[in-house]
């Protein structure tokens, strides 16, 4: 993991004022290749098909479907999914294990897609001038960040707004994300019902799903705001959008056969 926040401080130094496409999609093949080869990516070629067969359903319909999209499975625990610039798509077991639906996780991944398409991580970075990018996709990823010294570390080095993504970045992923699954035909509805699962997992178990709320700041407004969009579709077109499938089930019982993942690593 050292090697990975290395390699993106010194990347983002050098192009953190203003990042074009192509240095966009450089970075998030630098950053996809540092990562993969630190955290533990599942390599089983079933999953891998799946998920990126899924993932690619939605990118490839958006307005960036000139990127070359890549879908992962981390093998953690920890609830979460991040995008990294340029078209890599990271998301972790536990997450996967708690969608009951195929529309689920496809919202998910239609989210994560949208901050990609909104150049989310981009404008923070360039924020931050690439002061603590290294630390971010740690904590998104992992547990790391979840310890009150790993949390003054990150505040020590000025990066503790950059841990995660601010309200609006989230609200606007979340539209784009309902625009991306419906234009997949796939349900939105998997959207409101994986949110409402995390907020109610958070009252009773908050430690199983830290790592989402810390990285995406969620609340029943956010719910609020899909629903809404939910109710404006036409039902006939609500009700011709796919929600789930065999494939999906079979992909969630081949994760859940796998050995118990791994422990999280820790930062050096």
């Amino acid at each position: 993991m050292k090697r990975v926040l290395v390699g993106i401080a010194i990347t983002c130094s050098l192009v953190a004022c203003g990042i074009s496409q192509q240095q966009e999609v450089q970075m998030g093949q630098e950053y996809a290749q540092q990562i993969n080869a630190q955290l533990p990516i599942i390599q089983d070629p079933e999953l891998n098909r799946y998920i990126n067969v899924l993932g690619d359903s939605i990118a490839r319909l958006t307005r960036r479907r000139d990127l070359d999209w890549h879908f992962f499975v981390v093998d953690a625990q920890e609830v979460n999914a991040f995008a990294v610039p340029g078209g890599f798509v990271y998301v972790n077991r536990g997450l996967i294990e708690r969608a009951d639906q195929m529309d689920e996780l496809a919202g998910v991944l239609g989210h994560e897609i949208g901050h990609v398409l909104r150049r989310h991580t981009i404008k923070q970075m360039e924020k931050a001038q690439g002061a603590n990018v290294g630390v971010t996709l740690a904590c998104i990823l992992t547990s790391i960040c979840n310890s009150q010294i790993a949390g003054a570390a990150i505040n020590i080095a000025g990066g503790a707004v950059f841990a995660r993504f601010s309200r609006q970045d989230e609200a606007e992923a979340d539209a784009e994300g309902f625009d991306n699954v419906v234009r997949a035909g796939i349900s939105p509805v998997g959207m409101v019902t994986m949110f409402q699962k995390l907020l109610a997992e958070r009252r009773t178990r908050p430690g199983a799903v830290e790592s989402w709320f810390i990285t995406h700041p969620l609340e029943e407004d956010r719910i609020q705001a899909i629903q809404a969009k939910i109710n404006q579709l036409p039902r006939s077109t609500l009700t011709s959008l796919g929600a789930d499938t065999r494939n999906f089930h079979s992909f969630k019982a081949r994760i859940q056969s796998l050995p118990p993942s791994p422990p999280p690593r820790q930062i050096q």
